[in-house]
């Protein structure tokens, strides 16, 4: 057997049958399989998800509320985790040892997530250990892998959300005198200084470099920054505000935190997907917005809103293209594998680095 049939016979490639079926096809297979399964059978789907497949969710939400929802339905012995790997990995650490986790496509991972590998994440600790002493604590934002998870349960550390980072940034700096965060620095950049940190106070750990990127007296630091990003939401950039400015004076601007330091700063606001939706859904009537976050979400949110003018802060944004992996074909696939009693892309996460992973967890949502 060579290296390629071994990937295939791991993780196999969608069966040219399913490329060739037409959406009604695919569509009549999912409802087939979602009717007969019943309660035996969870869909969770994220908010960047495409339409073909988010019609088919029973749950839309961001990644910890579909993964505790999962953990809620224990009913459901096989859940199919429309999003990308990290997700699915949160929902097999909270879920019940009888229910199986799928992910219709295992190519759907999350380009930030893997910024922060554990070996990385260990090199970076040792070095900062050796200066800074026991006077860090470890924050990971939830869009991160398990092991990452894992590593910063082990010491001390909680996960956090795009919702809670405030409250979880607070917290952590009531145990430790500094804070490491890992692996989006603009989501810890744009917390710290929203709780009065000075941006002179914050360094940026660079992975690649193995390296602390700082000016100055370095035991005046109190954050450092994971040198990490989301590669949709860096695209959104200050010359989109400048000209939105210019053109369309009375638009409301809002954005994820997500995205850079100086764009969260220009705009008008800036919060979770849930926030950002809330926002746009308790709007007045003929009120103008431009959204920084991903694609399918706010195409998704002008359709639902036709009575507000709608707008992409960047008209040349594209959707996820991770996310975007999970498309009707492979779920389709997935879902009549689970039934057939052949499924594959099962996410497991090993025992030890889930326990340590449940514990970040487990500290972050008893503060929630």
């Amino acid at each position: 057997m060579n290296l390629f049939e071994a990937v295939e016979q791991k993780h196999p490639t969608l069966p040219d049958r399913y490329k060739e079926m037409t959406t009604e096809e695919l569509e009549e297979r999912v409802r087939g399989v979602k009717s007969r399964m019943g309660n035996r059978l969870f869909l969770p789907g994220h908010h960047y998800q495409k339409d073909e497949v988010i019609q088919f969710a029973d749950a839309r939400g961001d990644s910890l509320k579909l993964a505790q929802l999962s953990a809620e339905n224990q009913d459901a012995e096989a859940i199919v985790f429309c999003g990308v790997h990290f997700m699915a990995e949160t929902a097999d650490i909270l879920t019940q040892p009888n229910q199986h986790v799928y992910l219709p496509d295992m190519r759907a991972g999350c380009s930030m997530a893997d910024m922060a590998s554990l070996q990385q994440t260990e090199k970076a600790w040792s070095a900062l250990h050796s200066h800074f002493q026991d006077t860090i604590l470890p924050l990971t934002y939830v869009n991160s892998t398990a092991a990452i998870k894992s590593f910063v349960g082990k010491y001390g550390g909680a996960t956090v959300t795009s919702s809670n980072a405030q409250a979880m940034v607070e917290w952590a700096f009531t145990q430790k005198e500094r804070i490491l965060f890992l692996p989006d620095q603009h989501l810890g950049r744009n917390t710290a200084y929203d709780l009065g940190i000075p941006l002179e106070q914050m360094a940026v750990w660079d992975p690649l470099a193995e390296q602390l990127l700082y000016e100055g007296n370095i035991d005046e630091i109190r954050v450092i920054l994971w040198k990490g990003h989301c590669s949709v939401h860096e695209n959104f950039t200050v010359q989109n505000i400048e000209h939105l400015r210019e053109t369309e004076p009375d638009m409301n601007i809002i954005v994820h935190p997500e995205c850079r330091r100086e764009v969260v700063a220009l705009s008008d606001d800036s919060g979770s997907t849930n926030h950002i939706i809330q926002t746009i859904e308790s709007a007045p009537e003929g009120s103008s917005w431009a959204i920084g976050t991903e694609m399918n979400l706010v195409n998704r949110i002008i359709q639902e809103h036709p009575d507000k003018l709608i707008i992409s802060l960047n008209p040349n944004m594209c959707p996820c293209l991770t996310m975007n992996r999970i498309d009707l074909p492979h779920l389709a696939w997935c879902l009549e594998a689970i039934e057939n009693g052949e499924p594959h892309n099962l996410i497991h996460v090993e025992k030890d680095i889930g326990e340590y992973a449940k514990l970040a967890l487990d500290r972050m949502l008893i503060r929630a």
